[in-house]
């Protein structure tokens, strides 16, 4: 990698900004923050123009794959390309200028954007109410399930256990552990859905919920999602579904007709905000009729009153949950998925969800055959291969096949996940590829499936024209040094 630390681009007395005089009145440092807190020293920090800084980081962006430079096929994350207007209404000054602390009477504009888009989400998901405070996926999985929690106690029922499909995302279980749940493993069957038998047999007078993404991450549509859905409730539990992959049931199916009762969004995937890198995101919760008075406090409410419509915050919810954010979320998020769900329309939304599938089905067409496909389609919006055949026959393994990708000009899919699959590649192309673009990406496949027959050792070797080659992924996750040289 030629591209420098910005420490090395450092040099005594350069600068790239000096702060305006302060237009208040200022006291001494000492009088704000105790003198055991304060350095010493100044910090340690690089001095380097502006020019360089910026040249600095656009070098290394250039480095990394990015949804604005080529396909991230990463699945169940929904990598699609996002529409840059999201940016632009995010941006405004009047969002980007408030504070949390503002009396209602000002924020008139955010508190109507919050309350449309948690009715917009309801419509699509099929809820009664949805809470926007959650910043992520698993955190609206973590919302969801002390929601779950306060249910069964208002019930006067403690209920001990979380069921949870064998194919579901690591955060299911970890989310609800947290909560104090024990998970049990539901199998799936030989067709990759969950195992009807094995679920009637699990549920008994403990168990809380089923937690169930729908379709699954193999790409499947839970066919038998009516009979789960009665023995669920039949039993006294409740049906959450992990809304990872709503990418595919946009106005054509909802969460809540299939009986649903509370289901987690992604802003940041579905719904088209950035992510990756640490976010920020956003993991809205919606929930049935019965479960509403347990959401999250504040509470944005509408109220018309002659001919004047207000927006206030309330938090007169005393079956609540209580805050899960100290305000009321990654508001910049919500102003994006907005902005989307309102330039495409309900139509739009549809035809999101229409060519998400048609483009996975179109693309595991290109590549059935030269990989293997454990649990046959048609999918829904992505598909998971096997790299097996090629580890057995050339001892060329998926993460051999992901790192080649890399030096083709595409970021790997999803490997190793679902555990159900050995040696799995987790493909989900989404709606914003264009067929030139799929057609180039299964070219790449393809030729990686013929080197591994012919150079295995070069497949083996990738990536070879990458800024770096390949690294020891295991010490650079139990021995992370993101120091500097001087420190």
């Amino acid at each position: 990698m030629k591209e420098p630390v910005i420490f090395d681009l450092s040099r005594k007395g350069r600068r790239g900004h000096r702060p305006a005089s302060p237009d208040v009145p200022s006291k001494p440092l000492e009088e704000y923050i105790p003198a055991e807190f304060l350095r010493r020293e100044h910090a340690d920090l690089p001095e380097v123009p502006e020019s360089e800084v910026v040249r600095h980081f656009i070098r290394l962006s250039n480095m990394n794959h990015h949804v604005d430079k080529d396909m991230y096929p990463l699945g169940s994350c929904t990598m699609k390309y996002n529409p840059k207007i999201n940016d632009e209404t995010s941006g405004l000054t009047g969002f980007t200028a408030l504070h949390p602390l503002q009396p209602e009477s000002t924020v008139q504009g955010a508190l109507r954007l919050m309350h449309e888009l948690a009715a917009q989400l309801g419509e699509i998901a099929g809820m009664a109410a949805v809470t926007l405070q959650p910043a992520a996926g698993a955190h609206g999985e973590l919302t969801g399930i002390l929601t779950i929690r306060k249910y069964h106690e208002s019930r006067g029922s403690r209920r001990t256990k979380l069921l949870v499909v064998d194919s579901a995302h690591g955060t299911n279980p970890a989310s609800a552990a947290l909560v104090g749940y024990d998970t049990v493993t539901v199998k799936s069957n030989a067709e990759g859905r969950t195992d009807i038998d094995d679920l009637r047999s699990k549920l008994d007078e403990s168990v809380a919920a089923l937690m169930l993404t729908n379709p699954n991450t193999l790409g499947l549509f839970e066919k038998d999602i009516a009979t789960i859905e009665r023995l669920v409730h039949d039993n006294g539990s409740l049906l959450y579904m992990d809304g990872a992959n709503m990418n595919a049931l946009m106005g054509i199916t909802r969460p809540g007709d299939m009986g649903f009762d509370i289901v987690h969004y992604n802003l940041h995937k579905t719904f088209s905000a950035p992510h990756g890198g640490g976010g920020p995101g956003s993991g809205p919760v919606g929930v049935c009729e019965k479960l509403v008075p347990f959401l999250p406090v504040p509470v944005v409410e509408r109220h018309d009153d002659n001919g004047t419509t207000r927006y206030t915050l309330s938090a007169d919810r005393p079956s609540s949950i209580g805050r899960m954010m100290n305000f009321h979320g990654n508001f910049s998020v919500m102003v994006r998925a907005y902005t989307y769900i309102c330039m495409l329309g309900a139509e739009g939304i549809r035809r999101v969800s229409e060519n998400a599938i048609i483009n996975a089905n179109y693309l595991l067409g290109k590549l059935t055959g030269r990989y293997d496909l454990p649990y046959p389609g048609p999918v829904m919006h992505e598909f998971c291969l096997s790299g097996d055949r090629q580890k057995k026959q050339h001892n060329v393994k998926t993460l051999d096949i992901a790192k080649r990708l890399l030096d083709l000009g595409f970021h790997a899919p999803t490997i190793y996940f679902p555990l159900i699959v050995s040696e799995a590649l987790m493909i989900e192309p989404t709606e914003t590829e264009t067929r030139e673009t799929l057609d180039r990406f299964a070219s790449a496949m393809l030729q990686i499936a013929d080197e591994a027959e012919q150079d295995p050792e070069m497949v083996k070797n990738a990536p070879q024209n990458t800024p770096v080659k390949r690294l020891d992924e295991a010490q650079a996750s139990r021995k992370l040094n993101i120091s500097c040289p001087a420190c």
